[in-house]
């Protein structure tokens, strides 16, 4: 499930991004767009979801998930 939003190219997500939220992307300008690659924002969130997913299972870790999807989103990835 995330390892295709993994592979996508930061231009291809920020497209999406802006056809779901409009002018509010719009308005935003630079700060919306994604300054690294998916793979490399957010890695201590990353990291912290993948240990926990590893030992737990990906049912029990939706709190690290969530947290790491936060993290992204505000990095301007729409995920």
């Amino acid at each position: 499930m995330g390892m295709e939003l993994q592979n996508a190219s930061p231009v291809l997500v920020l497209q999406g991004s802006q056809q779901s939220r409009g002018s509010a992307t719009m308005a935003t300008g630079a700060e919306s767009k994604p300054k690294k690659k998916i793979c490399c924002a957010c890695p201590d969130s990353k990291r912290l979801r993948d240990e926990c997913i590893v030992e737990h299972g990906e049912s029990a870790c939706t709190k690290w998930i969530e947290a790491h999807r936060l993290c992204l989103r505000s990095e301007g990835f729409n995920v």
